[in-house]
Parts: C-alpha cells; structure tokens; sequence
C-alpha cells in the first residue's frame, strides 16, 4: 500500500502561483510514475503532470510553459509548480502514483485550487 498526502491549494488571483505537493509513504518501490490530474465542476478528470521513475516528464498542452512537475526522491515527495494561473485553471487537484501495468494505482485526497479573475 501506498499513501499520499497532498497540500497546497487555495485560492489565487489569474496570473498567481501555487506550488503543489504530494508526499507519499508505504510501499512505493513498485511506483514508477507519479502524476498530477484535476477534475473541474462536470468534467472528467484530466491529466495534467506526469514524471516516471527516470525523470521523464509529460504535461497536458493545456499546462505547457506554465506548470513543471519536479520530484526529491529522498522525500518521497513530487511537487507541481503552477505559473501564470488562468480561472479555467480551477479544479481539485489529485495526486497519483502508479506502477507502469497500472496494477499499483493509488490517490490522494485531492486539494482544491481556485483561480480568480
């Protein structure tokens, strides 16, 4: 079993900042990806931030040249950068950590982000 513990949100003007965190417990040496979504008000959830085991990292193009994902593996801990915050921005934030078969897949609580205009 994996735990993760996120925190970080709030509330924040357009063109604001937040920094994310996801720090996890538990048996985590069979993750090999850990990985930010969101979910706004009657939308699915989406990928937003992606970085493996390695180091490689995906974003959404939606979050391109804004958010970076980053990762201190002596804390068990990914952190999600967000820059120049647009109001569709808004959304709860999940954090997950999976194993690359997806047979280990495991969320945080979520923490809510909401980005004024």
């Amino acid at each position: 079993q994996v735990q993760l513990v996120e925190s970080g949100g709030g509330l924040v003007q357009a063109g604001g900042s937040l920094r994310l965190s996801c720090a996890a417990s538990g048996s985590i040496f069979s993750i090999n990806s850990r990985d930010w979504y969101r979910q706004a008000p009657g939308k699915q959830r989406e990928l937003v931030a992606a970085i493996t085991s390695s180091g490689r990292t995906n974003y959404a193009d939606s979050v391109k040249g804004r958010f970076t994902i980053s990762r201190d593996n002596a804390k068990n801990t990914v952190y999600l950068q967000m820059n120049s915050l647009k109001p569709e921005d808004t959304a709860v934030y999940y954090c997950n950590a999976h194993s690359y078969d997806r047979i280990q897949d495991y969320w945080g609580q979520g923490t809510q982000v909401t980005v004024s205009s």
